[in-house]
């Protein structure tokens, strides 16, 4: 590797680096003031607040990549005409193209994780995701059963709970009521205190102490009153519903299995994720060319127009996929094939002009 190439990788490894860690922490807060916003609501528990942050920010990590990557190599090349190294390298006989390899060098390694985690790695953790979310919905289903203050129906129908308080920590439970009916016959079960057992098995179990339980038939006399020091009743797990997969939550070669149009939106969002973020790393090489009468200000502001309106065609493109009014091979040859026209005609706009009139 030349020498110019070493200094440029190591450079844009460092930028790219930083670049990272902003965007992240950017995304993190975001998504901490969200779902921390969400907990205190109390939609969703505070154990499942680190979860829920860790999910969301490796959802959005190849975006970040491919972000980090652009104004990574924007950044490196823009201080290098700045500095003027540009020219200088220029004057030792490296022509305009002489950077595209080195920033293909460092882009390909970062556009191959970009593709791992948007062909595999996301479509995995969104289903793990989509589990998470289940499991939290079931256990507040059952927690449900021993809401303070509230009469509460089990699953089967066939038992009443009532909990007049429990204690903030730890499990305990005061002044305990249930009504249940087995066999005709109905027993109402009270006790002053209890607790929520889970057994080895994985079942939960409310544990009453020192209580009263009465039995009988409704309309006859023929009531017993049993006392006991302790009684267990095991707590029904909520039931979780089969949904079917959406297509985030697909493999990428079951979305070809059954091409409905809305998982080959899906598939075609995965297949252009890395060829997106190569597309922009490109791009940067032209639009990092500095001109002193521009300003330092115009290259921002172009970086900033090509990167909004590259994702906003790929957004739309997707809902055109999605309605079917145009197809996935279509859409990834019409966008990114006209990303890459308007590289080359920023290429061309950028170092190529120049040429053509020094050799008028």
């Amino acid at each position: 590797m030349r020498l110019y190439q070493k200094a440029l990788m190591r450079e844009m490894t460092a930028t790219t680096g930083i670049a990272l860690g902003v965007v992240s922490a950017i995304l993190l807060v975001i998504l901490s003031v969200r779902i921390l916003g969400t907990a205190a609501l109390g939609e969703i528990s505070v154990t499942a607040v680190l979860p829920f942050i860790t999910f969301g920010y490796l959802r959005f990590l190849h975006i970040l990549l491919s972000l980090a990557l652009f104004i990574g190599v924007l950044l490196t090349l823009s201080r290098y005409w700045q500095d003027s190294e540009m020219v200088i390298w220029s004057g030792a006989g490296l022509s305009p193209m002489a950077w595209v390899w080195p920033v293909l060098r460092f882009a390909i390694p970062i556009t191959l994780i970009v593709a791992a985690l948007s062909l595999a790695i996301i479509p995995w953790l969104s289903q793990q995701k989509t589990e998470y979310e289940d499991y939290l919905t079931a256990r507040n289903e059952e927690a449900a059963n021993l809401t303070p203050g509230v009469f509460a129906e089990a699953q089967r129908g066939d038992r009443v709970y009532f909990v007049e308080s429990i204690k903030e920590r730890g499990p305990d439970v005061r002044n305990v009521f249930i009504q249940s009916e087995q066999h005709g016959r109905v027993g109402i079960v009270v006790a002053s205190q209890g607790a929520v057992e889970t057994m080895a098995n994985g079942d939960r179990f409310l544990v009453l102490r020192e209580g009263r339980r009465y039995e009988g038939t409704p309309g006859n006399a023929d009531y017993r009153v049993m006392h006991f020091a302790r009684y267990g009743f095991r707590l029904d797990p909520a039931q979780i519903k089969a949904k079917a997969a959406r297509p985030k939550e697909m493999d990428t070669l079951q979305l070809l299995r059954n091409p409905t149009p809305a998982r080959l939106a899906e598939w075609t969002w995965r297949i252009g994720a890395p060829i997106s973020a190569l597309m922009l790393a490109l791009f940067a090489i032209p639009i990092s060319y500095y001109n002193p009468r521009a300003g330092r200000s115009f290259n921002a502001l172009l970086a900033v127009l090509f990167f909004t309106l590259y994702i906003n065609i790929i957004s739309l493109s997707l809902a055109w996929v999605e309605r079917g009014t145009m197809t996935a091979s279509a859409s990834l040859v019409l966008v990114h094939g006209l990303a890459f026209a308007l590289f080359a005609l920023t290429y061309w706009w950028r170092f190529g002009r120049p040429l053509v009139r020094g050799a008028r």
